[in-house]
């Protein structure tokens, strides 16, 4: 029978040590042949760039599934300063930017909440509110390999409908003895607007790696720690209403013919909050690993990590309403293809903004692998781990202005302002006030609008705390066997069992800030300079130290909870149990001259799921009313999966899979909590039709089934040298199971109370001429809104990459290359209406990767760029919650320089290693807008270049 040959540079990789983990078997065949092999194989040392690239490459050779690798050039040196700026660059695979840095990641159109994330094959928490891992938060220092499955195989418990992304440490019995020390000084290009706050940062870390006992005891470990500053402008609308109809309001002060018509239908800004933000992100990291293989038949490894995260913020500016909801007294003097492109306004009481977050995250998390070898052909393999993750967020709002709400002798500021690509641009009225709130003697602390408490007045909220607080936890255990075997064309056998324990939990806490003063505005505290918002053409506003104010102790607290549903609404836990039993047959033939190998397989899944939360409805006085509920489910899975390469040529293959993958249910969409309404409207009580009815709400779904998809790919992959390549890839997703807003037919019974949930008794209600004795509702029904099963839809797409060395094209352009990717998606879902979302989450429809570099003798230069097409996510809105937005897309510039001194010959210098790098380098802006016109701009920020200067020193 053919065999599969590993070409020169894989056999090299094998020898050297390079763990392939993805292929332990191959390992093992070609380890038992290296004493045959080893006169003739040169151990092939490489480093640095084109070295991370034939290493990623060898990877990606061997695996007989769809795979995407990354390599570190050396130990702790990927090139960006965290795990999601470098799989952003991969095939298929793209960035999502948040408060500045890449942060999400999409898989072939499917943001991380759909994509599987391990970490040694173990599955990985996040820091986020749901599933999806934040992969900004892990140092590149830890990594040295990353491999992004696309098509999955059996015993891949980490599984994703997008696709599953494994983070690889070092194994420190395989590794060369290392010390690295890394040191960065970082710095952004915009000056802070914030004086509180500064403009640079730093990073250090250690890494190291050595064996001892006889190489029988190997250590390694990784210590660092990043401070990152990042400056912000944010232009965020209230959003866009109709121009009041006919024509459009005016002050008594103008006439008719300072404005234009405008026609029906005419849209306009309808306010907007504008910012200046100021951020430092600081992370500390430790990562260890144990190995010990006291012999031949036996491997333990223990690893560790651990991530203190903490990231402060101050976001200082203005928030005025304009047109229809923040005054009446409007002129609209532009109007360009139904939108208000130019208008003035006046009658709006500006609030300014002091506001400040911080946010506090811990995780942890331990595991213990033992490897077991019965003899030269079986393996037994125990893994336990154990994990857990505490996030907090305090979100502070601070309000002053001219005084307080209803306070007499306050005067409005006039705008006049015009659209443009960034959101609006301010500028005086000639003729109308304008106030200087940079002006301490004009300024005080206090609410300017009666957005009111409602348990204390509507004049006496002066400011707000949102603080939710998650904690999650997750325990597994796999036992696993693999062996070689001669079964006509199988020649290998893994199987085993994973059990696994989930639990995750949301406390949403918040409260209403008034001053001590009430109701009575307030000095300022202590200010601490001015804020600059000049980026919308207002000269600025009075900075002050809102967190530090709040944490003093100095406002009054009136729980959020007491009067807002969606307070306990949001607060729940959810439980998993998840056992998992898989097996896994891999084959080896050929097919006429044509090697093959694959593997066949099948994971049965059974879950058992319980949610616990509240659920809540407000009686007459606007309190919340709340009872625990709960519920639950239980269900099994069958996975089958096949995976085949056909080696058509020397180095070139047709890879192809077919397979059913899952993704389990979004966190927040499994909590059993409702959050009931009910409308006094005594028409509505009496009504028996539940459409028509008084009753209504928003809830969680306990009971949600995964996401399912039975998928295909087709891939051909040609590796014509040691460092370049070419690929094409087809896959096509056939989604049978995705989550959809529905409505369902519920009974309020268990939040019905009969002496509030009634009519008033103070109307005539059929109209005999006699007032009617309180009624109780007519029907207990009523329509909820909520995520149901069911959903299908579809997504397919093309992939196509290349890593070309250009000595290839000629001898004197030696250490050149071009790293390059293009993807082409088209997906949706098939939803009821066509007023419904059929957006996937995190799907562009084009998408594109490049890296240019040079590396010769020492010295080495990259510049990489990405792009992307508009795409659906979400932000933080009311009260924290996520809510989708439409995200433009954008191209992301990143460069590099540096300099290997070990090339020099300068003996005193060797080890020392020096880069700058540029991120961001064409100051790209995030802009989010409304999914059908995007003038209409929700959100445009811009965070300004990023410049680190680096010393990489190995002893």
């Amino acid at each position: 029978m053919k065999k599969f040959k590993p070409n020169m540079i894989l056999s090299a990789l094998i020898s050297s040590g390079v763990a392939l983990a993805s292929t332990p078997l191959l390992a093992q065949q070609n380890n038992a042949n290296t004493a045959t092999d080893d006169d003739q194989t040169e151990v092939i040392q490489v480093s640095g760039i084109r070295g991370s690239l034939i290493k990623a490459q060898a990877i990606k050779m061997d695996n007989t599934s769809i795979v995407e690798a990354l390599s570190a050039e050396d130990i702790g040196k990927l090139p960006d300063t965290s795990v999601a700026e470098s799989l952003s660059r991969l095939p298929g695979v793209t960035g999502e930017r948040r408060s500045g840095r890449t942060s999400g990641l999409s898989v072939r159109g499917f943001n991380e909440n759909y994509v599987g994330t391990s970490l040694n094959g173990r599955e990985l928490l996040g820091m986020g509110d749901n599933r999806g891992v934040e992969y900004d938060l892990y140092p590149t220092e830890i990594v040295s390999n990353i491999l992004v499955y696309k098509a999955p195989q059996a015993g891949q418990i980490t599984q994703g409908i997008g696709g599953s992304i494994d983070l690889q440490t070092v194994s420190p019995l395989n590794a060369d003895p290392t010390l690295v020390l890394n040191l960065d000084y970082e710095k952004n290009a915009e000056d802070s607007p914030n004086p509180d706050y500064d403009n640079d940062g730093n990073r250090i870390s250690l890494n190291f790696v050595d064996q001892f006992a006889d190489d029988k005891l190997g250590i390694a470990l990784v210590v660092a720690s990043q401070e990152t500053a990042r400056q912000e402008q944010q232009f965020r609308s209230w959003g866009y209403p109709v121009v009041d109809e006919p024509g459009n309001s005016r002050s008594a002060e103008r006439s008719a013919a300072d404005g234009v018509n405008v026609p029906p239908g005419t849209v306009i800004l309808g306010g907007h909050d504008s910012f200046n933000r100021s951020a430092l992100l600081e992370r500390d990291s430790i990562s260890a690993i144990v190995e010990y293989a006291p012999d031949d038949s036996l491997n333990i490894k223990f690893d560790a990590l651990y991530i203190d995260f903490e990231e402060n913020e101050a976001k200082r500016g203005l928030e005025e309403g304009g047109a229809v909801w923040g005054t009446q007294a409007y002129t609209v003097t532009d109007v360009q293809n139904g939108l208000a492109t130019e208008a003035f306004h006046d009658g709006f009481l500006s609030v300014i903004r002091n506001d400040a977050k911080q946010q506090k995250a811990e995780l942890k998390t331990f595991g213990l692998n033992v490897e077991y070898f019965l003899n030269d052909e079986w393996t037994v393999e125990l893994d336990l781990s154990t994990g857990d993750v505490d996030k907090t967020i305090t979100d502070v709002e601070s309000y002053s202005g001219v005084g307080r709400a209803g306070e007499e002798g306050r005067t409005a500021t006039a705008r006049a302002w015009r659209m443009t690509s960034s959101g609006a641009v301010f500028s005086n009225h000639p003729t109308l006030n304008t106030i200087d709130l940079t002006d301490p003697s004009l300024i005080r602390l206090a609410g300017p609008q009666a957005w009111g408490n409602p348990v204390i007045g509507s004049d006496a909220q002066d400011g707000f705390v949102n603080q939710p607080i998650f904690e999650e936890s997750l325990d597994s255990f796999r036992l696993q066997a693999e062996g070689l075997v001669e079964w006509s064309i199988f020649t290998g056998v893994e199987f085993g069992v994973v059990y696994s324990e989930r639990s995750k939990s949301k406390l949403n806490t918040g409260a209403f800030l008034t001053s001590p003063t009430y109701p009575n505005s307030d000095n300022l505290p202590e200010i601490i300079g001015i804020t600059n918002l000049d980026f919308i053409g207002i000269n600025g506003v009075l900075a002050y130290d809102s967190l530090g104010l709040y944490n003093s102790g100095y406002y009054s607290e009136t729980d959020a909870a007491t009067i807002e549903n969606g307070r306990l609404g949001d607060t729940y836990t959810v439980d998993e149990e998840i056992t998992t039993v898989y097996g896994r047959l891999d084959l080896e033939s050929e097919l006429g001259d044509m090697a093959v190998r694959g593997n066949i397989g099948l994971q049965i899944v059974s879950v058992d799921q319980h949610s616990s939360g509240f659920s809540t409805v407000s009686d007459l006085n606007a309190r919340t009313v709340a009872t625990p509920v709960e519920g639950g489910d239980s269900y099994t899975d069958v996975l089958p999966t096949l995976n085949l390469s056909f080696e058509v040529a020397e180095d070139q293959f047709v890879k192809t899979s077919l397979s059913k993958v899952l993704s389990r249910p979004r966190i927040d969409d499994m909590k059993p909590n409702t959050s009931s309404t009910f409308a006094f409207n005594d028409s509505r009580i009496t009504s028996t039709d539940p459409d028509n009815g008084p009753w209504g709400g928003t809830a969680g779904n306990p009971t949600l089934k995964p996401l399912e998809a039975n998928q295909f790919d087709l891939s051909y992959e040609n590796y014509f040298s040691d460092s370049g390549y070419f690929a094409v890839t087809f896959f096509y997703k056939d989604l049978k199971n995705w989550h959809k807003d529905d409505s369902i037919l519920t009974s309020f019974e268990d939040v019905y109370i009969p002496e509030i949930h009634q009519t008033s008794g103070l109307t005539d209600i059929d109209g005999d001429g006699i007032v009617d004795a309180p009624q109780a509702p007519g029907t207990l029904l009523g329509g909820v809104a909520s995520k149901t099963d069911g959903l299908t839809g579809f997504a397919r797409g093309w992939e196509l990459q290349g890593s070309i060395p250009f000595d290839l094209i000629h001898s004197s352009l030696e250490g050149f290359g071009i790293v390059a990717s293009a993807t082409f998606i088209d997906g949706e879902l098939d939803v009821a209406s066509p007023d419904d979302d059929n957006r996937i989450p995190g799907l562009s429809e084009e998408s594109y990767s490049l890296t240019f570099f040079y590396e010769s003798e020492g010295f080495e230069f990259r510049i990489s760029g990405t792009k992307r097409d508009d795409y659906l996510t979400e932000e933080r809105g009311l009260s924290l919650a996520l809510e989708d937005q439409t995200d433009q897309g954008g191209e992301l510039w990143d460069a590099q320089i540096g300099y290997d001194f070990s090339s020099s010959g300068i003996a005193s210098l060797h080890g020392l290693r020096v880069t700058l790098k540029a991120q961001n380098i064409t100051d790209e802006e995030t802009v989010r807008t409304d999914a059908n016109d995007p003038r209409l701009i929700n959100r445009h920020q811009s965070f300004g270049a990023n410049y680190l200067l680096g010393l990489n020193y190995t002893f």
